[in-house]
């Protein structure tokens, strides 16, 4: 017998094919909504649609009980409105339906100087990326406020795992792997907080499954997997199948990139989030998920390289 129905926006996202996955795993009839279907999941239905078209939406999760916001702007476009006007696109397709919107959060909401983050921490955001994440969650809690839907947030940090081979594994820490060399991103002995997509699809199906014990409006914290730079690069050596020399990053050289790449000179007004330690923390949510929730961090990265390794031997 299925659970209920839930529809994922952005399917093909990182984060939107991890719910995919985890939402079918765990009994749901699971629905996804993208331009195309370039990531399918056996078992689950997939609409193709625009999700900038709130008919397109609205029909989408018409008779869903839960509505997973998968969806995500490029880097650089997140500016002049856009991720405002992406959101509210979903918020006016929920309409007064008294559903359940499951939101993914981030750790820009908040400061450098943040040591450990936790949900009643208040919101300051170090970049001006974080200010649009902040007028994000404005926009929802007004939503549940009004009696509109209940919103659940699922705050993370960054993502890892099969299937998100081109963010930071690829992109950054093994962008030389062919000769050689690894980067770490910030001081060894530094930690750093990490979610691995299978665990945080998973963590979603919880909020899902416990939504009726919860307020209309709340924001967790997903621990994740804290780490330092060092254990990081340790595990990427082990899952390697060749030497790697560990190399600092060289953020002088994003930063020259920036000048004319849009999306490096964001990623470089970010780099305070690698080079300072902030801590997820929520003993509520620990105490919600199952026994044996997080999948061991050598686990993770492991699964993780395997897949990067496939795809580049294939290239």
């Amino acid at each position: 017998m299925q659970k209920g129905k839930v529809t994922i926006l952005g399917s093909n996202g990182h984060l939107g094919n991890a719910a995919m996955t985890a939402f079918r795993d765990a009994g749901w009839s699971v629905r996804g909504l993208g331009r195309t279907n370039r990531r399918p999941v056996a078992g689950t239905e997939f609409v193709a649609g625009d999700a900038d078209d709130v008919e397109v939406v609205r029909a989408a999760i018409a008779d869903a009980e839960i509505v997973v916001y998968g969806l995500h702007l490029p880097y650089d476009k997140w500016g002049n409105g856009a991720a405002e006007r992406q959101l509210q696109t979903v918020i006016d397709a929920m309409g007064t339906s008294g559903k359940t919107l499951l939101f993914p959060g981030t750790i820009y909401n908040y400061r450098a100087a943040d040591r450990v983050v936790s949900p009643d921490l208040r919101q300051s955001a170090e970049a001006p990326r974080g200010k649009i994440r902040i007028r994000l969650e404005a926009m929802l809690e007004k939503a549940a406020q009004d009696g509109r839907f209940q919103t659940l947030i699922l705050r993370a940090g960054d993502f890892f795992g099969p299937g998100n081979r081109a963010e930071w594994f690829e992109a950054a820490m093994l962008m030389d792997e062919r000769r050689g060399r690894l980067y770490h991103l910030g001081d060894l002995d530094k930690r750093h907080s990490w979610a691995y997509l299978p665990d945080l699809g998973r963590g979603f199906v919880t909020l899902a499954e416990q939504r009726a014990t919860l307020p209309a409006f709340r924001n967790f914290h997903f621990a994740g997997h804290w780490v330092s730079h060092r254990q990081m690069m340790a595990a990427i050596q082990t899952a390697v199948p060749r030497p790697l020399k560990v190399s600092p990053m060289p953020w002088w050289l994003l930063r020259a990139v920036g000048v004319v790449n849009p999306v490096m000179r964001d990623i470089y007004r970010m780099r305070y989030l690698w080079l300072n330690e902030m801590e997820l923390v929520d003993p509520d949510f620990d105490a919600m998920l199952p026994a044996g929730a997080a999948t061991p961090f050598e686990q993770a990265v492991a699964a993780t390289i395997e897949e990067l390794m496939a795809f580049k031997q294939a290239a």
